[in-house]
């Protein structure tokens, strides 16, 4: 395993020679990073003795960057471990500031990130070091929680920076996760190369005039991050979107919808011929009778206004029915009894599958992690809670042993 390790300034900088240490002893090539504050700490010729690797300190290193090194060194890793991880380098990697080295190389590079935080213990409780924290958990950065004791400041408390030895394990176990994950990719784009697959994505909304209409709170991510990993596993997909602020690559068709009825004609007119329908829109299960043609006027001697509302054709439900369907997969998002609901649904509509998930205030709405029961006739699978992409590659893993579509359509 390559290991990119980068020292930022904090006294307990000298325990990252031992975690050195410990990774050449277990056979890793190291690479140390240190920042002008580390170097304040330690000298840089102790990682290079230990490392037996020239340390990178310079973002402007005439030598090296001829060849773009950072890009180079953020290519080489296998995995980045900032040991100690500064409360200054915490604000910078949550805010993307790329004004030195290590930070430049953060955001060039797409491996595994461990942080192993380090600081006094008002430092680490303080809001906005925890706001930090809580941002780069959402983008899947592991942060391992500091140690409670005496602290350098003769404090004490939280903050002190994890034993080597325990950073160590943790890097091992990213190693070991990092395989499996590889492993099942490979297995996952074996099985999805060349499938077409349909999906839906985010709310929709209903006109009540020009100036208003009645939608919900679906972000569209859950359904965005299944469209993004089901293309680089090799599916062709289409995917109709509700009208979200999202982006989606160049390897996802994508068209663009408003109201449930717009929705139901594009499915209408691509599911023939797909291998999988994934449901995941929050499509209104009712609409407003007749649309204003003109606003609405506020009437200053009534209190209340009266709208009819009409059913919306159940899309899911319809594609389940045709002769020549795909295999279909439901979502059921619900405030309550949501295993109960989703089972019925799954029935009534004459479902594949359908993914039960709990939604209400600051949970499955608008965040970037979810929690989805994976539902069949025969079974049923709880996702630990996890991000939305995540969630939909062990989606397409679940459908993957599930559906009965054939390898070679």
């Amino acid at each position: 395993m390559k290991v990119l390790l980068g020292v930022t300034g904090g006294i307990a900088a000298y325990k990252s020679l031992e975690l050195t240490r410990l990774f050449i002893k277990a056979g890793h090539e190291v690479q140390v990073v240190m920042t002008s504050g580390a170097k304040e700490f330690i000298q840089p010729l102790s990682f290079q003795a230990l490392s037996g690797n020239p340390v990178r300190d310079s973002l402007f290193d005439a030598d090296q960057e001829a060849g773009m090194g950072h890009i180079e060194l953020a290519r080489w890793a296998d995995v980045i471990v900032i040991a100690p991880t500064s409360a200054e380098t915490l604000a910078k990697f949550r805010m993307g500031r790329a004004d030195d080295l290590l930070t430049t190389l953060i955001l060039a590079t797409d491996k595994p990130i461990v942080l192993a935080p380090a600081m006094n213990r008002l430092m680490w409780s303080n809001e906005a070091t925890q706001e930090n924290v809580a941002v780069l958990k959402q983008r899947g950065w592991m942060l391992l929680q500091p140690a409670s004791g005496e602290q350098a400041c003769g404090e004490v408390g939280e903050g002190r920076m994890p034993e080597p030895v325990e950073i160590f394990k943790a890097v091992e176990e990213v190693e070991k996760h990092q395989q499996q994950t590889y492993q099942a990719w490979l297995e996952l784009k074996q099985f999805w190369q060349g499938k077409s697959l349909l999906i839906t994505a985010g709310p929709t909304y209903e006109n009540i005039d020009p100036v208003r209409f009645i939608g919900n709170r679906s972000s569209g991510k859950m359904g965005f991050s299944i469209a993004e990993a089901a293309a680089k596993a090799g599916a062709q997909v289409t995917l109709i979107s509700g009208p979200v602020q999202l982006a989606v690559s160049d390897q996802v068709k994508r068209i663009n919808v408003r109201s449930a009825e717009q929705m139901f004609a594009q499915v209408q007119a691509h599911y023939s011929g797909s291998d999988c329908f994934i449901s995941a829109a929050a499509v209104a299960d009712f609409r407003v009778a007749e649309v204003a043609e003109q606003k609405i006027k506020k009437q200053s001697d009534a209190d209340e206004v009266i709208l009819t509302l009409v059913k919306n054709p159940d899309i899911v439900a319809w594609v389940a029915q045709q002769e020549d369907k795909p295999y279909v997969v439901g979502f059921a998002a619900e405030t309550q009894n949501v295993l109960e609901y989703a089972k019925d649904k799954l029935q009534r509509k004459n479902l594949d599958m359908i993914c039960a998930n709990q939604v209400g205030e600051n949970i499955g709405f608008e965040q970037s992690d979810n929690a989805l029961t994976l539902i069949t006739l025969e079974e049923q699978i709880a996702q630990p809670l996890s991000s939305k992409t995540q969630q939909a590659i062990s989606l397409l893993e679940y459908i993957a042993l599930k559906a009965n579509f054939s390898n070679d359509s």
